[in-house]
């Protein structure tokens, strides 16, 4: 994935108000592609790791801004892996949850609870 690729979208400079996840993954893109390749999908993982880590200390915590900053840190890393992948994650999360669940393809799940999802 080149991060000057037309078929992506171009990350924008200024804050938003409102951040799609097309959006997020061209600002991460855009701020952090070369490093991220240069370490590679499995240094990035460890990344990722680290900060689920984190955030499962902030969901036993009663600090819901630190929370809030761990949540937002294990989005941006997974939106870093996709892009070192070459994953489009707008694209896979709607061919995946865009018709409902992909168990029983009702958009209120109605899967035996013992099963995934």
């Amino acid at each position: 994935m080149n991060p000057s690729d037309p078929a992506l979208p171009a990350a924008s400079d200024s804050p938003a108000a409102d951040l799609s996840l097309a959006d997020l993954q061209a600002k991460i893109r855009t701020m952090y592609y070369e490093k991220d390749v240069e370490r590679g999908v499995d240094g990035t993982f460890m990344w990722l790791m680290e900060e689920i880590g984190e955030l499962a200390s902030a969901l036993r915590g009663n600090d819901q801004e630190n929370l809030a900053e761990e949540f937002a840190d294990v989005i941006a890393w997974l939106a870093t892996i996709a892009n070192v992948a070459g994953v489009d994650l707008s694209a896979a999360l709607i061919a995946k949850y865009g018709h409902g669940c992909p168990g029983c393809g009702r958009l209120a799940c109605l899967c035996p609870a013992e099963e995934k999802p």
